[in-house]
């Protein structure tokens, strides 16, 4: 077992020279770096780790790896209708090898600590400092860095289970992965670069679908947003009105399509909007008002697409912002009205900039969450009525739905991949713009 050792004080250029070696000898192989600092059991342990990687993982790594680049070499063969050669599947090589990457990226990470590590304690030897034992440097360890050890689980299983997939959704833009004559296994998929980037700003049959898509995604986003949140400013208004009595009753009415599954929800108004059968049109018809292709034609199925989705979000705006009105000091409207304020310009000066101020940060998170409401587009127009004008999307289809359509439906899994990242783009940029923009943001960095 090792002792504490302490080291008197060298010439400079000893303990530069000492210092050079160490971790030469660490870059060399792990732990060589610990013996050549006297530290026999550290070092033992991590020339071990690294002898186990090179005699077990340093060939799988390598095919891996070589797999991740070609995405497989070897064509599947068919005689008579029959498999004779499986052949490669470059999905599964792709996922394999991110994987082997990911595996060795924690190696290298492992690696840079081992030659840390000798320099670190061929200082602390230079310096005539004790360097400790390996019972020493155990306790030193589980004292110092429990933290890191009840944190690591969580980083293994963020690494494999959240960045594994988010390289293979990105990486799978960079390919030609697509029905029908590039699908795995029949096929090998081949890295083609920006190409699928290019044809779809570039090829009409792709271009004109995006661009239509992308103006409906963003005029929805917004209207669903601004909506939602002033119908629940009204409401939230309207029951904060000194004159209205059993506040609370009327809360609890207004809370209740937020409290019911938005599933069911959706799937009723899908029914009551209904063109041939639907009740909204018999009302109408005892008004003499003929009916109305609620979810055939594109502007009615937009209108009732934002209709439904005010009723299943006011409710929140209106909770969240009652108790903001709630919390605006009187003294403030007591003192507006005495200068003489309409109610329109106590409204304008110290309801709405207080309410913005506290919601802000939340209205730009709706809208980003509105940009990918997937359920209410899917569950109550599936992206009809049909448009002839655009590849594999309808009338109402936003991004999120028409990736959906892409995938499941069509196999243009690249195509869905690039349309992914351009979301992620477009929503980060938007986010943290708008974010920085807030009062609440500014006045955040000017406490810190």
């Amino acid at each position: 077992m090792e002792s504490p050792m302490t080291i008197h004080p060298a010439s400079r250029e000893q303990r530069s020279m000492k210092t050079i070696v160490s971790v030469a000898l660490s870059v060399i192989f792990m732990g060589l770096g610990q013996l050549y600092n006297r530290q026999i059991v550290k070092g033992l342990m991590l020339a071990l780790i690294e002898a186990y990687v090179l005699i077990f993982w340093s060939k799988p790594i390598m095919n891996g790896i070589w797999g991740l680049v070609t995405l497989g070499e070897q064509v599947q063969i068919r005689q008579r209708g029959r498999i004779v050669e499986q052949g490669d599947h470059s999905i599964f090589m792709m996922v394999e090898g991110i994987i082997y990457l990911l595996a060795l990226l924690v190696i290298i990470c492992f690696y840079i600590f081992n030659i840390g590590d000798a320099y670190k304690v061929r200082k602390r030897m230079e310096e005539g400092i004790s360097v400790r034992s390996a019972r020493q440097s155990v306790k030193y360890a589980w004292e110092k860095g429990y933290a890191y050890f009840l944190l690591t689980p969580a980083i293994v299983f963020t690494l494999f289970l959240t960045i594994l997939p988010l390289l293979f959704g990105v990486l799978i833009a960079f390919t030609n992965y697509s029905g029908p004559n590039y699908l795995p296994p029949k096929h090998l998929v081949d890295w083609v670069g920006f190409k699928t980037f290019s044809n779809l700003f570039n090829l009409r049959a792709w271009s004109h679908t995006f661009y239509g898509v992308v103006g409906w995604t963003l005029l929805w986003a917004v209207l669903a947003t601004v909506t939602t949140y002033f119908t629940g400013l009204f409401y939230a208004l309207m029951i904060n009105v000194k004159r209205i009595r059993f506040k609370r009753f009327w809360r609890t009415v207004y809370i209740l399509p937020w409290a019911i599954p938005a599933f069911v929800t959706i799937l009723i108004f899908r029914n009551f909007f209904n063109a041939q059968f639907g009740p909204l049109n018999e009302y109408l018809s005892l008004f003499g008002i003929a009916a109305i292709p609620w979810l055939s034609d594109p502007f009615w199925a937009k209108a009732s697409l934002v209709f439904v989705n005010t009723w299943l979000g006011f409710p929140f705006w209106m909770a969240l912002m009652s108790g903001v009105l709630t919390s605006i000091d009187k003294d403030m409207y007591e003192a507006a009205e005495v200068d003489g304020a309409s109610p329109w310009q106590r409204f304008r000066t110290i309801t709405f900039p207080l309410v913005l101020f506290a919601t802000a940060p939340l209205l730009i998170m709706s809208f980003a969450g509105n940009l990918n409401n997937f359920n209410i587009i899917y569950l109550f127009t599936e992206g009809g009525p049909v448009n002839i004008d655009y590849s594999y999307a309808g009338s109402t289809d936003i991004l999120i739905s028409w990736i959906f359509k892409l995938t499941l439906q069509q196999n243009q899994f690249n195509t869905a991949s690039v349309i992914s990242i351009l979301i992620f783009i477009i929503i980060a940029i938007f986010s943290i713009w708008n974010f920085r923009q807030t009062r609440a943001f500014k006045e955040e960095e000017m406490i810190q």
